[in-house]
């Protein structure tokens, strides 16, 4: 086998694959014994057709499977070997490839398009100055998560007049001209209303001071005017049933629920993060703040990243790309899509591989590496803020383990969990090299500086 490789604009590289019958003969013959040991031929005893039959049978797809085998097996050989930092996948050269009869002995010629990564260097010294967000923990801020914490905990009671988000329930019916129930209209019982969300507001009027057994006579379609998706669920019709509804319907109450959030005492105290572990008010608050550092943390990390993406974008300037080469890969891999869907993308792709390329050469840079261990912490805090969306703060350990083992266990997750991994060790050690320019925001002026 000879394999020649030219990169004359040091971006794209052609590389010649001459596979010569030596190279591929013996372990088709190889084959092709296994195959007549097992064939079963009308006339035959196993082991015994003739192996002119088996050529003539198997002969041709076996040896393209052996070409293309060797093909695959030299082609990476020779790219890890050289250490050539190669782009998606070689694509035949559209201009050099002729056909190949397969059928033949060879010498088989392949010639690739090979995108090459550019040269260049990204790195990070203590002379380089970003921005770090310190996102303080305000009494503002603790008091969100107090509500936050009484309205998990929170439930629905009974009143006896109707304010606020309250919800009313009672039985719907549909009114004639006069007034008069309808014969045959639409009846809805346990109907729910909530009257803050009606958008007409003489009907929301209509429920001030409401109270159970009170008959509201209200129209539906003034009170969702251009929402007949809100009437069919009121009336429980479908959409098309309402649409040139014009009746007033009479709403007797029969309950009105008030939503009512747990009170600050030690019965949520507990069941926020424990029986006994927090005794008061402050330390609640304090509590929270606590936790809420470490969650603020994560979102300054994240922010830092880009800002260092950002400087490093910057500081290493343009890159030549094979551009066109690397169109054709990411056509090649988005077929059903087609060439609008390239055109469209491609500057984004180009920016993800630049970027790519730049966290390459940090990672080797810092001697970063990723163990089994760093999975599975990744994996039991991505669990332990899924339960903390839920207000579910005190979770044992031992729970959190047992969750993220099955997590790891699952292919699909393992990439994207490598990749958390890798920006968070990433992320500690670039805060280290660089001068960080620490800024103190709120979480409110954070936001701002996250959307703008």
């Amino acid at each position: 086998m000879n394999i020649q490789f030219e990169c004359a604009d040091k971006v794209n590289g052609l590389m010649t694959i001459t596979v010569e019958q030596a190279d591929y003969q013996e372990a088709v013959d190889k084959k092709l014994k296994d195959y007549r040991k097992k064939a079963q031929v009308p006339g035959f005893r196993p082991g015994m057709v003739p192996m002119g039959l088996i050529k003539k049978q198997y002969g041709t797809a076996i040896k393209v499977d052996e070409v293309n085998r060797v093909l695959g097996e030299k082609l990476y050989e020779y790219i890890r070997t050289n250490k050539i930092q190669m782009l998606g996948e070689p694509m035949p050269n559209e201009e050099k490839q002729q056909p190949q009869d397969l059928q033949g002995d060879g010498p088989f010629v392949f010639v690739f398009d090979i995108a090459v990564a550019p040269e260049f260097t990204a790195e990070l010294t203590d002379k380089d100055k970003i921005d770090y967000f310190d996102i303080t923990v305000d009494e503002k801020l603790v008091d969100e998560q107090v509500q936050m914490y009484q309205s998990q905990a929170g439930e629905f009671v009974e009143v006896q007049e109707w304010s606020g988000n309250d919800t009313l329930t009672g039985d719907l019916r549909q009114l004639d001209a006069n007034g008069n129930t309808l014969e045959g209209g639409i009846e809805v019982e346990g109907g729910l209303i909530m009257p803050s969300y009606v958008k007409g507001e003489d009907e929301k009027k209509k429920f001030d001071g409401a109270k159970p057994g009170d008959i509201i006579i209200f129209n539906p379609k003034k009170a969702y005017p251009d929402n007949d998706a809100e009437v069919a669920a009121l009336l429980k019709k479908n959409k098309d049933e309402v649409e040139y509804l014009e009746s007033d319907f009479s709403f007797q109450i029969t309950t009105i629920r008030h939503f009512q959030p747990h009170a600050l005492d030690q019965e949520l105290f507990d069941r926020t993060f424990g029986e006994g572990n927090v005794k008061d008010e402050a330390e609640f608050r304090q509590r929270i703040a606590d936790s809420l550092k470490p969650q603020l943390q994560v979102n300054s990390d994240f922010k830092f990243l880009q800002d260092v993406r950002t400087y490093l974008d910057k500081k290493v300037g343009e890159v030549t790309f094979p551009e066109a080469l690397l169109k054709r890969v990411m056509l090649n891999n988005n077929k059903d899509k087609g060439e609008d869907f390239v055109e469209k993308n491609f500057r984004g792709s180009i920016d993800e591989l630049k970027w790519h390329l730049i966290k390459e050469q940090l990672v080797a840079a810092n001697n970063i590496k990723v163990e089994d261990g760093d999975l599975k912490q990744i994996a039991k805090g991505a669990i332990r803020q899924q339960f903390a969306q839920y207000g579910m703060s005190n979770i044992p350990d031992d729970m959190l383990e047992n969750y993220a083992e099955e997590q790891l266990k699952k292919r699909e997750n393992i990439e994207g969990y490598v990749e958390r991994a890798i920006d968070m060790k990433l992320t500690q050690t670039l805060k280290q090299v660089v001068k960080l320019n620490m800024k103190k925001v709120s979480l409110q002026d954070f936001n701002k500086l996250m959307q703008g």
